[in-house]
């Protein structure tokens, strides 16, 4: 009996979701005990392929976008456990049976679900290793925000029935769709969420600044749009706007220089990443038609 369903979104990621899926179907487990299912999010490549190579359960969308895969997921599952990794990541061969032994380890019915720990993939270079150096992906960072704790779906479990009677992801978000189906799914089920970091799972970082200034800049919109969305728990002044535009300039006078060490590299990525996300953040945030959105 299939007690997990994983799923995995992917956008042409040919080059990576192999390496994926054979880190996923050579779990410790049973097979019997869980499926994997890959959502191919309208690829132009031979995503899909690959999948129904590799003898997983695959389910074809036009391109809507992580959040509407990752739903497709859901809507296609049959465990009672629903967990999620990406394209480009690889799952330690244990995964899939440390969140199970984490969750199992409480009151049936009183866990909502769990999480693992996030770490970086052959991270060769500088954007690749700042994001070690910064703990990128890794919920044990995301868990501790004192307001909008999450999990990065990366590396996620959740009691499917919880995603359902949520209402899945929220398919408008380009990015931070994760947070607010964790507020969601927290709010109504008021169990317990576990985070288990020997739930190892390695991603492939961004290897160029320019991928990852990419990256951020998306995660900056979607950190905006949750908080149009949430605008009734937020207040942002254009004080608290000058104050983090002067933050961004303070990390520019010291991240100018070529880093000689890990000191430097950090703080050059973290000017990056900081000045990214607010640019992407004001985007979303002075845009009339996000507002009318949300």
């Amino acid at each position: 009996m299939i007690s997990t369903s994983v799923v995995v979104p992917a956008f042409n990621a040919e080059k990576t979701l192999g390496d994926c899926l054979r880190a996923l179907c050579g779990q410790d487990l049973p097979t019997s005990d869980f499926e994997v299912i890959v959502v191919d999010d309208g690829s132009s490549d031979s995503t899909a392929q690959v999948a129904e190579s590799s003898g997983v359960k695959v389910v074809r969308q036009h391109n809507c976008g992580a959040g509407a895969a990752r739903n497709a997921g859901v809507r296609a599952a049959q465990g009672a456990w629903v967990a999620f990794t990406d394209a480009d990541c690889i799952p330690a061969r244990s995964w899939l049976r440390t969140l199970l032994a984490a969750v199992g380890e409480r009151t049936p019915g009183s866990i909502a679900g769990a999480a693992g720990k996030t770490v970086g993939f052959q991270s060769r270079t500088a954007a690749a290793r700042f994001c070690d150096l910064a703990g990128s992906l890794d919920a044990g960072n995301y868990l501790m925000h004192p307001r909008f704790p999450f999990a990065p779906s990366a590396n996620l479990m959740y009691r499917r029935e919880l995603v359902e009677r949520a209402g899945g992801f929220d398919e408008r978000y380009t990015t931070y769709e994760a947070c607010d189906l964790h507020g969601r799914i927290m709010r109504a089920a008021g169990g317990t969420f576990i985070y288990a970091p020997r739930a190892l799972v390695l991603h492939r970082h961004r290897e160029d600044w320019r991928s990852y200034w990419r990256q951020q800049y998306s995660y900056g919109i979607g950190y905006g749009q949750f908080m149009l969305h949430h605008r009734d728990e937020f207040e942002w002044t254009f004080a608290k706007d000058l104050r983090a535009w002067g933050e961004i300039g303070w990390l520019g006078l010291s991240a100018w220089r070529p880093p000689k060490d890990d000191d430097g590299l950090y703080k050059r990525g973290l000017f990056i990443k900081k000045f990214a996300q607010h640019l992407g953040f004001t985007k979303a945030r002075l845009d009339p038609k996000e507002r009318a959105r949300w």
